[in-house]
């Protein structure tokens, strides 16, 4: 027996379903419904309707039609697996459509349809089409077959096309929304949409300008892929299969610019925080929770760990992260209203200890070279314009240096785009030549501090001790 409409009836009276519920309409389109929007924007659409039926999810992907044809086999529904102390699963039914990349026409209509309120979207940074300035790339491929006319391959031309149907209609726009990690995501896309529709009509263009919001968002919630695992205590607590099941962490959060509009209200009503200043959440969580998670992944990984809850079982790195959180990180944030920095950090620490959410440490360790400016280097930054030497943040950056070293040192290799120039640099074992070489290089601190040599020698400190392994010196 498999999960469906007809047999929802028969899940186990402990599991929450959307059976006896107002069968939903349509009121947003979905692009890329993957693990992450499943468990994330969806859960928070489920629980809206339980109240309005009219916010049904039309789930669309431009690419495969696997997820789609899955979906669609079950008639939308799934269970979402919560892993936490107390663990819970809930069978999800906010999708009612399910459109794969042939379903050209079926799209088209939707977006034209006045009831669609909201089109959101998980399609990764790089189905934006942007170039590294974050402006539209209009030499990419996809932006370019589109702009020739046909059935459109981007999410970019798809968005403009839907909008050019309303405007066509008299009717009024619908609010896109990217739901990917992508910082001003709202900002940039707008733009984009704009910049697109220039190239082919400028009264589109300024209509879109004028008239079309795009709030920018920041999502959150741990959401590991989906294993045999997974899917076998599905099946053993629901009674049948469940062929594509997802699963994240208790916690959630969906920040919203706040645009105005009916959608956003009907959001903020099922938890979804709607505020004025995205970009401070957005730097709260860089620096809070993927500064430590960084820091976790580089330091465990020296001292042994795997996961990020092994390596907070580590006492010592436990205190260590924490301290680097309260004296160096929280001093460099803003007041958010809304949100209480101290109880942020104390959530996100427990979020860390969860043992049923297995976050391993190698793939966090992954494009350092990337990651670390944001993460931990605008940290850094803050503190020395304050005339704060952040001794937490410091040595951070000094386990980022030793991880290098040993890595290259003991071939175990580096995921980094920039790995062979790291792999180089590292090999000269030296912690204090390293860094050096780091500096030269443009990476490991800002521009700005490449010439404090209070903060380089100190971060050459912290590497030569986590790289002879004197722990005692690194944590003091």
């Amino acid at each position: 027996m498999r999960l469906s409409r007809t047999t929802l009836a028969s899940i186990p009276a402990g599991i929450a379903t959307p059976l006896g519920r107002a069968e939903p309409a349509i009121g947003i389109v979905h692009f890329g419904p993957g693990a992450f929007h499943r468990a994330h924007q969806a859960s928070y659409i489920d629980d809206l309707l339980a109240r309005d039926s009219r916010w049904g999810i039309a789930a669309a992907s431009l690419r495969s039609a696997g997820t789609i044809e899955a979906l669609a086999a079950q008639d939308g529904l799934y269970t979402l697996a919560v892993r936490d102390a107390t663990p819970t699963m809930r069978v999800i039914g906010a999708h009612k459509r399910f459109l794969g990349p042939g379903d050209h026409r079926a799209l088209a209509g939707l977006l034209a349809d006045p009831a669609v309120q909201l089109v959101t979207m998980t399609v990764t940074e790089k189905g934006y089409c942007l170039r590294a300035d974050g402006t539209l790339d209009l030499t990419h491929p996809d932006i370019a077959h589109d702009l020739a006319g046909g059935v459109p391959r981007s999410i970019v031309g798809w968005l403009v096309a839907g909008l050019s149907a309303r405007r066509a209609a008299g009717a009024p726009p619908f609010m896109p929304m990217p739901c990917d990690n992508l910082a001003n995501n709202g900002t940039k896309l707008h733009a984009a949409l704009v910049a697109f529709a220039a190239e082919r009509d400028a009264d589109l263009a300024a209509w879109i300008a004028a008239g079309v919001r795009v709030p920018c968002t920041m999502v959150d919630s741990i959401t590991p892929a989906t294993d045999a695992a997974l899917i076998a205590d599905t099946t053993a607590a629901l009674g049948m299969e469940d062929a594509i099941p997802v699963q994240r962490e208790a916690f959630r959060q969906w920040v919203i610019e706040d645009v105005g509009g009916e959608a956003l209200a009907a959001l903020a009503s099922v938890g979804a925080t709607v505020t004025n200043d995205v970009a401070g959440y957005e730097r709260a969580k860089l620096r809070i929770l993927n500064g430590s998670h960084s820091t976790l992944a580089y330091l465990g990984l020296l001292r042994g760990a795997t996961d990020v809850a092994g390596a907070m079982a580590d006492a010592e790195l436990a205190d260590f992260v924490a301290r680097m959180i309260r004296q160096d990180i929280v001093p460099t944030l803003p007041d958010l209203p809304g949100l209480d920095l101290g109880q942020y950090a104390e959530a996100i620490l427990a979020r860390f200890r969860n043992p049923a959410i297995v976050h391993r440490l190698d793939q966090i360790a992954q494009d350092g070279s990337q990651k670390l400016p944001y993460r931990l280097g605008d940290t850094l930054a803050a503190n020395r314009a304050a005339g704060r030497m952040p001794d937490h943040a410091v040595r951070a950056l000094g386990g980022w240096v030793a991880f290098l070293i040993a890595r290259a040192n003991t071939d175990t290799g580096v995921i980094d785009p920039a790995a062979e120039r790291l792999r180089a640099i590292a090999a000269a074992r030296d912690p204090y030549a390293v860094v050096d070489g780091l500096v030269a290089a443009g990476f490991l601190v800002p521009a700005a501090l490449s010439g404090d040599r209070a903060v380089l020698s100190a971060i050459g400190d912290a590497a030569s001790a986590a790289s002879e392994n004197r722990w005692t010196d690194f944590f003091a």
